[in-house]
């Protein structure tokens, strides 16, 4: 897995194992945007360019890929008009977002991810809620105190340091 951050700092770009890269603003929890291609493998480094509208990604088929940061923007030069259109539609977005139609249209826009990365998602969800069902019948048929809920916090630490 690799992480890469923005020279400005509000965004980063993560990519591992499940052969995608995923850009995350640095408040969001979620991903922005998904880029990934069937041929490509696991990814081991990302990186930002300077001037934050490429990304490079290196995978384990020994390729190096360039995306852009924003996949819909044309990367030739923009006329006056252009420019103005999209400054108009970015300043309608921010003004009516609080709206759920609007707010629902921009998120329809994204990509889904490959549809493994999907099914393995939901295999570690059921097997996590298996541990967790096998946990609570063990709890709920044992003597009392014999088995206890584990402290998830205290798996969470590897090592404290001072």
């Amino acid at each position: 897995m690799s992480i890469g951050w923005s020279p400005t700092g509000r965004e980063f770009v993560t990519g591992g194992y499940d052969a995608t890269l995923r850009i995350f603003n640095y408040r969001s929890g979620h991903a922005r945007d998904l880029y990934y291609t069937k041929r490509m493998q696991r990814v081991f480094a990302v990186g930002i360019s300077a001037d934050s509208k490429y990304i490079v990604s290196g995978s384990d088929d020994t390729n190096i890929r360039l995306w852009r940061v924003n996949a819909s923007e044309n990367s030739g030069v923009k006329t006056p008009r252009e420019e103005n259109a999209l400054e108009y539609r970015a300043a309608l977005l921010k003004k009516h977002s609080h709206l759920p139609e609007v707010s629902k249209i921009t998120k329809s826009g994204k990509r889904r991810g490959p549809k493994f990365v999907k099914k393995q998602t939901r295999i570690a969800q059921i097997q996590k809620e298996s541990r967790g069902n096998k946990l609570e019948n063990r709890i709920k048929h044992s003597k009392p105190g014999v088995v206890k809920h584990p402290n998830e916090r205290e798996d969470a630490v590897a090592k404290e340091i001072g």
